[in-house]
């Protein structure tokens, strides 16, 4: 896992897509956002095992500054998914996805799961 921090050459969230823009080249992108539905924690190992069962080489998990992502990124797209319906601060939003992405990775490898 790589955690890659873009900065726009202006402030704002048109100036932050142009950033992210190199960098989303040839990948599955997952944004997360608000607005978009939530998943479980076994949905997201789900999703992540779909992904990689059909041949997704890159995928990239795309958290936006303290305005949100940009139009551009989210209609770029290929799924967003949501951290509940409150505000969460980017940066922890960064440390609650490499947690589950954690999680979604030992459920994936068959590590039994309280949960279930």
């Amino acid at each position: 896992m790589e955690i890659i921090e873009v900065e726009g050459r202006k402030t704002g969230k048109a100036s932050e897509a142009e950033a992210l823009s190199a960098r989303l080249e040839d990948s599955f992108i997952i944004a997360c956002d608000e607005h978009a539905a939530a998943l479980s924690s076994r949905g997201l190992a789900d999703l992540l095992t779909r992904l990689k069962d059909g041949g997704i080489a890159r995928l990239v998990f795309v958290v936006g500054g303290a305005d949100g992502l940009d139009a551009a990124v989210l209609s770029r797209a290929d799924r967003k998914i949501a951290f509940g319906p409150q505000t969460w601060p980017h940066a922890l939003v960064r440390a609650m996805l490499a947690e589950q992405v954690y999680r979604a990775a030992t459920l994936m490898a068959g590590t039994p799961y309280h949960r279930d």
